[in-house]
């Protein structure tokens, strides 16, 4: 038996249960968590925001050591270092064929299976965002784990496995940002603190953190930040003030609210790009015009994980971890055990502090 966290339904809170958890099969890999980062997709998948079958096991960022492996694979051993890749690419749909590996159409299909029981009744549990890392150990399809760089200690390597990763492919893949630009960022949490560290190791002149709460200015200048400004009404205006009246070349937004990828849109200077990270519901409607849509020229497009290949991607962020330049214990605000991620869900509603860790 090992101790998880389960979402009995949607809009149900959490229960952290005894579950059983088989040997790995063909193909698969059983891993002990070492630390798993609370990340606000799991908390859209207990809102309903995201879905997946339930009940389930959530959490998707997370990196641990294999403990076994099943039939048939041969890249990763027991006693290797692995972080989680939540989601996996096919390598036969539409999207892998053109390398764009982040859209794959079958990157969810293993968040269908059941992958372990209820010790109490036995009923079936499926995988969450394909890993179910919010669990002492878990059993993941062989190409969901990848090795954990030299130089990268384990606990803090769980943050690579999403936060850092979207973060820096939102930087470097999405906007493209390229020495000397400005740069707005949107949301203040893991990902926001991952983006505003990626755009200073991107040469960024200018870098402007936003967010409703005053408590996280010293986290953001931290991380990179120039200016910092309190979401309002005028936060569009404000940055324009702080760009010569232009706006900035860059605007991320991880938050995944209309009002807040409309006013990231605005601060976009003529002809700049903003990038939308946060995921938001259905009911989040972003209007225009069509003349302004002419008029200013602006790139408004979508990111998913980042635009990220973590195969390719996780050698060069561990280049930049040993170089000193990203710091990812940086975006850690609180390090929790399994029957704390309530509140770390709490706090993120509340919009209080960045990255919460569970360590196991």
């Amino acid at each position: 038996m090992v101790r998880a966290a389960v979402l009995p339904a949607v809009g149900s809170p959490l229960e952290i249960a005894d579950i059983d958890l088989p040997e790995p099969g063909p193909g698969q890999v059983r891993v002990k968590l070492a630390a798993a980062g609370v990340c606000h997709s799991d908390l859209s998948l207990t809102d309903g925001t995201m879905r997946v079958p339930v009940p389930a096991v959530l959490g998707h960022e997370g990196a641990g050591t294999v403990v076994s492996v099943g039939e048939g694979v041969t890249h990763i051993a027991p006693g290797a270092a692995v972080v989680l890749n939540w989601a996996p690419s096919c390598g036969r749909c539409h999207a892998c064929s053109l390398g764009e590996v982040w859209l794959c159409a079958n990157a969810l299909a293993g968040a269908g299976d059941v992958y372990a029981h209820r010790s109490s009744d036995g009923s079936d549990l499926h995988p969450g965002l394909n890993v179910a890392a919010f669990a002492e150990e878990t059993v993941v399809a062989a190409n969901c784990v990848l090795p954990v760089p030299d130089g990268v200690p384990l606990t803090d390597a769980a943050l690579l496995g999403c936060a850092v990763l979207t973060g820096y492919g939102a930087i470097h893949h999405s906007a493209r940002v390229r020495t000397g630009e400005t740069v707005a960022v949107y949301g203040v949490g893991g990902v926001g603190l991952a983006t505003i560290q990626s755009a200073r190791i991107a040469g960024a002149s200018k870098i402007v953190a936003v967010d409703v709460s005053p408590e996280k200015e010293e986290l953001a200048r931290a991380a990179g930040a120039t200016d910092y400004v309190i979401a309002s009404e005028n936060t569009a205006r404000e940055i324009r003030g702080l760009t010569g009246k232009q706006g900035v070349d860059v605007a991320v937004e991880c938050v995944g609210r209309a009002v807040t990828i409309r006013t990231a849109w605005e601060s976009t200077r003529r002809g700049g790009r903003t990038t939308v990270v946060g995921i938001g519901g259905k009911d989040q409607q972003v209007t225009f015009n069509a003349l302004e849509l002419f008029h200013w020229g602006r790139t408004l497009s979508g990111c998913v994980y980042g635009n990220s290949d973590p195969a390719e991607d996780l050698p060069v962020l561990a280049e930049h971890v040993r170089a000193g330049r990203l710091d990812l214990s940086a975006l850690v605000t609180g390090h929790i055990s399994l029957d704390g991620i309530p509140a770390a869900f709490d706090n993120m509603v509340a919009g209080k502090g960045g990255r919460a860790l569970v360590v196991f």
